[in-house]
């Protein structure tokens, strides 16, 4: 099990670098030079959506990667625009313009040409699986961050009030079930 667990570890990775490069092969085949392979996963990411740069950075798997360099490039080159909050003058609302939208759409086709190759190597049962293996191995991790945070105890706080399995599960989505957490989504 321990020689598995660190294998997904790798892989997971590995296969994020490799998506990276294909994201890369399509733009260079779009003929587009003036955004990165993280940047457009970035667009990607925002879709039609409003949010701040800490949203984007929750949201996304940017790693070695600086998000407000990435943003601040992006508007630079128009597929961004970016505002500052009324509310809050720290914290700055990011969205696709018109350009970025283009960018995005044509990502999808790319995602969507991908998806429907004939003779697929992967098919759509293969990615529920891995999908919903990959969202319990997230909240395990999640699991053992929030425990961290809490202390080497585990839950020795209560911080959304109450039992500790139900802080657990109303912070993480998941149920406690004696060590083995299943995640909720």
């Amino acid at each position: 099990m321990n020689n598995a667990y660190l294998d997904v570890i790798s892989l997971v990775e590995r296969l994020h670098r490799q998506f990276l490069e294909v994201v890369k092969l399509e733009l260079d085949g779009m003929g587009i030079r003036d955004i990165n392979n993280v940047q457009a996963v970035m667009l990607f990411n925002i879709g039609d959506e409003e949010m701040t740069v800490g949203e984007l950075t929750l949201r996304g798997c940017y790693l070695g990667s600086n998000v407000t360099y990435n943003v601040k490039a992006m508007v630079e080159q128009g597929y961004l625009s970016q505002q500052r909050s009324v509310h809050d003058r720290r914290s700055v609302h990011v969205r696709l313009t018109e350009k970025g939208k283009q960018l995005r759409d044509g990502l999808m086709a790319v995602h969507s040409r991908h998806v429907n190759m004939p003779h697929a190597a992967v098919t759509a049962a293969d990615l529920q699986i891995v999908e919903s293996t990959l969202r319990r191995l997230d909240g395990f991790w999640s699991h053992r961050r929030l425990g961290a945070m809490l202390g080497s105890g585990g839950l020795t706080r209560y911080p959304l009030g109450g039992e500790p399995q139900a802080a657990l599960q109303q912070a993480t989505g998941m149920a406690d079930t004696g060590g083995a957490p299943v995640f909720r989504g």
